[in-house]
């Protein structure tokens, strides 16, 4: 679980509200390299499984949530997009050191990768088909 977080568009999200569908989860900041990287590969996946049976949610750990909401808007950026507002609860309990990191989550709420593989990683693909969705 994660407690509730706060959308780009005001509103608030918890990882409860996204049962039903299996959820991508990406944890990442605006000031992170790497996770800059992976966004176009993010954005062609989430493309590719527009209408399926998954949820894509990017939560921000920046501390500075305007720089967050530039980034969001400028890159256009899609799925669900949250922002922590420093709270360390989630990334404590999946004990994050380091993003972008990606996690994998079923339709009743279950841990299946707590550490899936980058959208640019084609065995994401594979896992996906795997679980058929």
């Amino acid at each position: 679980e994660f407690n509730e977080y706060e959308n780009f568009d005001g509103s608030k999200t918890s990882l409860k509200d996204l049962k039903g569908k299996y959820a991508y989860i990406d944890v990442w900041a605006t000031w992170c390299g790497p996770c800059k990287k992976e966004i176009p590969s993010l954005k062609k996946i989430e493309k590719a499984y527009h209408g399926k049976n998954i949820n894509f949610v990017s939560i921000s750990v920046d501390k500075n949530k305007a720089a967050w909401k530039k980034m969001v808007a400028e890159k256009e950026l899609g799925g669900i997009q949250l922002h922590f507002n420093n709270d360390q609860s989630f990334s404590q309990a999946y004990k994050i050191n380091g993003i972008p990191r990606f996690i994998i989550v079923d339709p009743e709420g279950k841990i299946v990768d707590a550490d899936a593989p980058r959208p640019s990683n084609p065995a994401l693909i594979k896992l996906f088909d795997k679980l058929n969705i």
